[in-house]
């Protein structure tokens, strides 16, 4: 049965910048990376190719040594050209320079008809080995899911409240069949499947005209369209419990798959931020570089590259590639200043959830901001305000977990609701504490703990 969830807890943080619903006549990037830093729980990656070796789209390039299972592919074919390594040998990257035309390691292919018809170990083969199989997230920890888990449930968000977050609908636009061949797929791994939908928006024959799938209507601020908020309060999960998490782009390359039998790993990016001249989209592969979208498309020079949006994604350079789930940009200019009670001072420039400090922001709700990345702050020692709890529409204490996590205290990180958030569900926290902690990541410690330990 589906449901209306109107959630009054979160905060929108409007930025400018946001892209325009157009298609940039820009050429493709030259070079696209494999970075394992885009996937959690992977312990030991082992690189399964070297410099110089030409590779094919889907060919495998990566696995994790503890879980071999699971293989990354290469998002395009060419040659590999670096293997990127850090401290301690640490890998970064793998990158790859494209062909002009992409070719494909084929695979079986189906009518949607066919796919009813299969069996779970039939779908899983395929997806596992041609690379789509990392667009499924497990939950507790948001980790690749496990071929071997049986989910009580699957879930699909098919709108983002993030900031400067791209249109999905535009993302996936003209993706009908293989839309609806990837829920038959999903189907075949768990009978009840939920996509979210934005109650404010008319939903899109796309998703609509979708059978046998449950169809939620969600409302509210940010963080209403994250996927973690939607399980919480559709189906919460509990110890023991597994949920799965897709993307609507991780359900059309699913079903290219299976229609195809090629891994297309094509996407469009958007290209947003305050510091961009014409915010809009690109094409591009998975893990391409954005060296050619910023030509001659920015503002100013001294600029911080955001791979995904500002309270999620991961820096990066400006000729650096994206990650395997982020089909966002963001540039914005860099706060790396100081400014002298800037903090207290009232200003119609500055964004702010407190209104001790941004008063004025409150007058003008529907202002888009220019931010940057100042803290206006320090790390400090905890300052109970209750502000978490304003922003976080779960029944979850965000504070006492945090503090759970720190002092390693495994009851109470269960007892507090550990296992139903990630780091993009405590996102919020992080932007309206004032004390200056990195919520994100103190919270990945703990999932690693209880994973782990």
């Amino acid at each position: 049965m589906s449901k209306f969830v109107k959630l009054k807890k979160g905060f929108d943080i409007k930025l400018a910048g946001k892209a325009e619903k157009q298609i940039a006549g820009v050429e493709r990037p030259d070079t696209y990376a494999v970075k394992p830093t885009d996937f959690q729980g992977i312990l030991r990656p082992k690189v399964l190719v070297r410099e110089g070796d030409t590779v094919k789209a889907g060919t495998p390039v990566l696995i994790d040594g503890k879980n071999d299972k699971i293989k990354h592919t290469a998002p395009v074919s060419g040659e590999v050209v670096a293997v990127k390594r850090g401290d301690k040998r640490k890998l970064l990257e793998i990158v790859i320079l494209a062909d002009k035309e992409i070719e494909y390691v084929q695979f079986p292919t189906y009518t949607i008809s066919d796919i009813v018809n299969l069996k779970t170990e039939d779908c899983l083969e395929p997806m596992i080995a041609s690379g789509v199989w990392p667009n499924i997230i497990q939950r507790p920890y948001g980790i690749i899911a496990d071929p071997a888990a049986h989910p009580k449930s699957i879930f699909i968000s098919a709108f983002d409240t993030n900031p400067l977050a791209p249109d999905l609908d535009f993302l996936i636009k003209d993706q009908d069949k293989y839309f609806e061949a990837g829920i038959a797929v999903l189907r075949k791994f768990s009978p009840s499947i939920h996509l979210n939908v934005d109650a404010n928006s008319e939903v899109s024959g796309l998703l609509s005209q979708t059978k046998d799938i449950q169809i939620n209507k969600f409302s509210g601020p940010h963080p209403a369209g994250n996927v973690g908020v939607q399980i919480h309060h559709i189906d919460p999960i509990r110890k023991g419990d597994i949920v799965w998490t897709v993307s609507p782009f991780g359900v059309v390359q699913i079903g290219k798959l299976f229609l195809e039998g090629k891994y297309d790993a094509s996407r469009l990016v958007a290209l947003t931020g305050s510091e961009v001249k014409t915010p809009q989209y690109y094409k591009t592969y998975t893990g391409g570089s954005i060296k050619k979208i910023i030509e001659n498309n920015l503002k100013s020079d001294h600029l911080r590259y955001v791979s995904g949006n500002v309270l999620t994604g991961k820096r990066i350079g400006k000729e650096d590639h994206t990650g395997f789930y982020d089909n966002q940009v963001t540039v914005i200019p860099e706060g790396d200043y100081h400014e002298f009670f800037g903090w207290i001072l009232p200003s119609t420039k500055k964004l702010s959830f407190h209104r001790a400090f941004g008063l004025l922001s409150f007058m003008m709700p529907k202002k888009d901001y220019v931010v940057d990345t100042n803290t206006h702050g320090e790390d400090r020692a905890f300052v109970q305000t209750g502000v978490f709890e304003r922003v976080i529409p779960m029944d979850v204490l965000p504070m006492y977990l945090i503090k759970a996590i720190m002092a390693e205290d495994f009851d109470a990180m269960e007892a507090l609701g550990i296992y139903e958030v990630i780091e993009e569900d405590l996102a919020l926290c992080e932007f309206v504490d004032v004390s200056k902690h990195d919520i994100q990541a103190i919270l990945r410690d703990g999932l690693n703990l209880m994973q782990y330990s």
